[in-house]
């Protein structure tokens, strides 16, 4: 062997060491160094696109990745990467031939075939939207790896399906691990609880979760942050840290020594606010770090995992029934799960409708989610109700440009004009809260609800419409509204949700009087309680962790009121 080829096998060994190691920044700049050795080599750079990525460098990991292609156009490691890291940048119209070329030569590889029709969710593109359906059921239903967890929640309407689909991922991907607790029972004066995320900053989830952090009961519960997530300088980011006793960052450490420093805490109850969301890290949990693990709020649904102990529910998003379709043992939560507070800083109205791009007159639906929650069967309905309301329009999200080009198209092939869809930008959260005001009706998706966009809503005064499905996602507006003391806005077929919504656009002082209640009673519904939502979650963790320390096993329950 020659010295350059010597040399060039101790660079590639010592970066794979460092990268196995979590010392990413190091692995990369050691391939740096193999690279002005053998500038040409596709593998080299693809290894330093994978250190990138797990540097969270993508942009960078893309140039890499772009050239490894340049390269070797037929190298399919390459491929795929490329497309998981326009995934990750949300650059979806730019993943979907990435990942048509990657499946085009591999049409089995693992979950790529569920990321190319999430993408084409992202962007509207229905061109193929039965057949792909119909694939992503016939080759989950076999075991195959095909849907990840992120289009399982949006595509798929059967609770059973998507407990095989999260099934799948936790033995796929978390395998079972050495448990880093190893069984001991803690005697503290107060439960040690652990919140564990990514979003400690300005996130709908930091939005939602802010007040009970600070209404927790200190008495009884010692809170800890688990942050991996970054520090975003934001206020939110500050009013965060400041309601937790202690709030450490773990950022550039391993999910081992995640998993020991929570054990070296003698965390009693660990509770995941991700689940298997984008920079989830479930790998900590299957370390087994606490006795007591929680699924919470950041994914609408069963992580499918042995390693979960619990899921945070109400009777309505997971009813009783729904059980055998979870791998968690449920606990149901008193009007809703979803926590709110009456803190939210809302910006002055900056303008008339028209500084929105909206008509002065006629009726404005609005559906501030996701492009990928907008699917054929709903947006029928949209179109009908638009057509039924003369002068109308529909105020959507402009989520990205060919998301925004394929409904109008699709809305003009409906006979409905495109220009009564008008897209709104995204704004910082007091401008988009302020907006609201200028719709008269918010009209929801199906088979994933809005969420945080439905209390958004709801906080504003602005009702919403919706029609309860059959899974967790497709029913959380539904617990909202039951939550708000407005269960007459709660359908249960597309049907009578298209009804509901012309007779509401039809009849403006019964939308009115509904508007009326959601104003006056904005400041004493259940729905904006945070101090009363963080009892009730407390008595939750005090039931699981006396079950704990009796050594009985996780069971469902419903805490009381």
């Amino acid at each position: 062997m020659s010295d350059l080829a010597n040399r060039l096998q101790t660079l590639r060994q010592a970066a794979t060491a460092r990268y196995r190691n979590g010392e990413f920044d190091a692995s990369e700049q050691l391939i740096g160094e193999a690279l002005k050795l053998d500038p040409n080599s596709p593998e080299l750079w693809s290894n330093r696109g994978t250190a990138q990525v797990a540097a969270k460098r993508h942009e960078a990991a893309l140039a890499s990745f772009s050239r490894a292609l340049q390269l070797n156009p037929g190298f399919l490691g390459a491929q795929a990467n490329r497309a998981h890291v326009l995934f990750e940048l949300q650059r979806y119209a730019e993943a979907i031939p990435d990942y048509e070329a990657l499946l085009a030569r591999d049409p089995g590889h693992p979950y790529s075939a569920g990321n190319l029709v999430f993408c084409r969710l992202q962007c509207c593109d229905w061109s193929s939207f039965e057949s792909d359906r119909k694939a992503m059921l016939a080759r989950l239903r076999t075991g195959q790896r095909a849907v990840p967890p992120v289009l399982s929640v949006a595509l798929l309407d059967s609770a059973a399906d998507q407990l095989i689909a999260a099934q799948i991922v936790a033995r796929d991907r978390f395998p079972p691990a050495r448990p880093v607790w190893r069984g001991e029972i803690y005697r503290h004066e107060r439960i040690r609880l652990a919140y564990v995320s990514a979003d400690f900053h300005a996130h709908a989830t930091a939005v939602l979760m802010a007040g009970v952090f600070e209404q927790h009961d200190r008495r009884r519960l010692e809170i800890i942050a688990i942050s991996f997530g970054r520090d975003d300088g934001s206020p939110l980011r500050g009013r965060v840290q400041q309601a937790f006793e202690r709030f450490i960052d773990v950022r550039g450490k391993t999910d081992l020594e995640i998993a020991q420093v929570m054990r070296d805490l003698e965390i009693d109850i660990a509770v995941d606010l991700k689940g298997y969301t984008s920079e989830a890290r479930p790998a900590v949990f299957s370390l087994r770090p606490a006795p007591i693990h929680v699924n919470y709020l950041g994914f609408p649904g069963t992580m499918g995992a042995p390693f979960m102990d619990y899921l945070i529910a109400d009777r309505i998003v997971a009813p009783a029934e729904h059980q055998p379709f979870y791998g968690e043992q449920i606990v149901r939560l008193p009007h809703t799960y979803q926590p709110n507070d009456r803190s939210r800083e809302t910006a002055q109205a900056a303008g008339g409708r028209a500084s929105a791009g909206l008509p002065d007159s006629g009726f404005v639906f609005c559906c501030f989610n996701n492009s990928y929650k907008i699917q054929p069967p709903v947006f029928d309905v949209w179109m009908r109700v638009l057509r039924g309301v003369p002068g109308s329009v529909l105020w959507l999200l402009a989520d990205n440009a060919a998301a925004s080009r394929n409904l109008r198209r699709e809305a003009a092939s409906r006979g409905i004009d495109p220009k009564r869809l008008v897209f709104a930008a995204r704004e910082a959260l007091p401008e988009h809260l302020a907006r609201h005001r200028l719709a008269d009706l918010f009209l929801d998706t199906l088979p994933y609800n809005a969420h945080t966009t439905a209390s958004d809503a709801l906080w504003m005064g602005l009702p919403i419409v919706t029609c309860m499905g059959s899974t967790f996602a497709g029913r959380v507006a539904a617990s909202l509204l039951y939550a708000a003391g407005l269960p007459e806005l709660v359908t249960e077929s597309l049907a009578d949700y298209e009804a509901l919504a012309l007779r509401l656009a039809r009849n403006p002082e019964a939308l009115a009087a509904i508007k009326s209640r959601l104003a006056q009673d904005r400041d004493t519904m259940a729905l904006f309680d945070a101090l009363q939502f963080a009892r009730h979650l407390e008595a939750a963790y005090v039931a699981m962790h006396k079950r704990h320390q009796r050594s009985l096993p996780p069971a469902g329950f419903t805490v009381a009121t």
